[in-house]
Formats: structure tokens, C-alpha cells, sequence
């Protein structure tokens, strides 16, 4: 008989105690393993304590903001993050979504829809993992990405950091390599149905990405621009024994 799977561990990040308690309860009855922080600072002390399997983050809080610790855990982890915000604006949402936010959540918000949201975020992130598969590795012009571990290698050895959003487009390109994948089908791939609110949001995730692992971001080698089509991986890629 299989064991059963562990409880999907939620860091639940803000500072106004009376959303963020009930809210905490709320998850915790729908299955999920909930630790809270009151602040950036303490969701730090929380991460280095335990790894969480999804950040729920309020944008607006006092001291170090959440975009602030979202760019934090995007160089330093691959955690798939969901922001919570009072701002509706298009221009605040598409903010969250280019440094590399997995979603977001407009407050105030049912809790129907945010479980909807967090499972929709990981059943993505755990399909990119499942697709690429765990026994072995890709790799392509000398970097090397080990679906496993997120761990993505530079050809001098270096670990370099990738998003949650960056590793999950890496992994599109990996799984189909020199072929152009347009726009809607990245946007599916990586950010979901709500992502196709902002087209640009592809377009400035592309840029991040392009900035880590080509010589020269300015003159793209590796992802390239297909005008009036999307982008393509010009490049070979092999899986080899992790």
C-alpha cells in the first residue's frame, strides 16, 4: 500500500492579522499545512526554517514590501509565488507577473477562488516537473538543468537562480527545441489563462531569462526572436544521466 502524499506546505505572508489568521485557518481545513508571517523579515526566518511548497504574499506591507522579498526568493529560490494586493490597476498586476510571480489575487477576494488559484499553480509547476521528467538531465551549449532539484548550471559550474515562471518557460524551450512556440502557447505553459490579460507578460519573462544564460542579451543567440511568430530555442538539446 502507497504511502500518502505529505500535506502541500503554504507560507502565508501579511500583515493584517484579521485576513490573515481566518484565511490561515480556511487553508488549513482545505488540506493544506499553513505557517503565517506578519512581515517580510519574519517570512525570511520562516523560509530558512522550512522550505514552503507556495508563498501566498500581500504586496503592501510595512518595511521590506512584497515585491521586494518576491525578487528576494526569485534569486535565491524557485518557490512559485501567488500575490495578494488591493491593486486592481493592470499595470500594478503586470508588475507582479514580470518579476517572475506565478499569479495574483485581488483583494478582497473569495477563498474558494484563491484554493482554486494555489492548486492551479502547483498542478503547472508539478507538470513541468513531471514532463521533463526526474532520471535525467538536459543539456544544451554546455548548461545544464536539473528538473529535479530546479538547479540550473551555467558552462563555467556556476548555480545560477531562476524563478519558478523562468524554470517552467526554460522547460517549454527544453521540450522543444528549434521549434517556434508562439506567444498564447508559452503564456499556457508558464503563467496560465490569466496571464493573457498582459501580452507583454511573455515577452519581459523572455528578457529575464535571456539576461541569465546569453553572452550578450542585447544579440540573442540561444532564444530567439521569431518576428510575428514567438521564440524559438536555437539550440540542440540531449537529456543525459542526472
Amino acid at each position: 500500500m502507497s504511502e500518502a502524499s505529505p500535506p502541500t506546505r503554504l507560507l502565508l505572508v501579511d500583515d493584517e492579522s484579521s485576513l490573515r489568521e481566518p484565511l490561515a485557518a480556511y487553508l488549513a481545513r482545505q488540506g493544506f499545512t499553513v505557517r503565517e508571517a506578519a512581515s517580510a523579515a519574519e517570512a525570511r526566518q520562516r523560509i530558512g526554517e522550512e522550505l514552503p511548497d507556495l508563498v501566498l504574499l500581500d504586496v503592501m506591507m510595512p518595511g521590506e514590501d512584497g515585491l521586494s522579498l518576491c525578487r528576494h526568493l526569485i534569486e535565491t529560490r524557485a518557490i512559485p509565488t501567488i500575490f495578494l494586493t488591493a491593486r486592481g490597476e493592470p499595470t500594478d498586476r503586470i508588475v507582479g507577473l514580470e518579476i517572475g510571480a506565478d499569479d495574483y489575487v485581488v483583494k478582497p477576494f473569495e477563498p474558494r477562488e484563491l484554493v482554486a488559484r494555489v492548486r492551479s499553480v502547483l498542478r503547472r509547476s508539478a507538470r513541468a516537473t513531471g514532463d521533463a521528467g526526474t532520471d535525467e538531465d538536459f543539456l544544451f551549449e554546455n548548461w545544464r538543468l536539473d528538473p529535479l532539484k530546479r538547479r540550473l548550471t551555467a558552462p563555467d559550474g556556476a548555480v545560477v537562480a531562476i524563478s519558478s515562471v523562468e524554470y517552467r518557460l526554460l522547460i517549454a524551450f527544453l521540450e522543444h527545441p528549434r521549434q517556434v512556440l508562439d506567444r498564447d502557447r508559452l503564456l499556457d505553459m508558464v503563467q496560465g489563462r490569466e496571464a493573457h490579460l498582459f501580452d507583454r507578460a511573455v515577452d519581459n519573462q523572455v528578457s529575464r531569462l535571456r539576461r541569465k544564460i546569453e553572452i550578450d542579451s542585447r544579440n540573442p543567440q540561444l532564444i530567439q526572436t521569431v518576428w510575428g511568430g514567438g521564440y524559438m530555442l536555437a539550440a540542440d538539446v540531449r537529456r543525459v544521466p542526472a
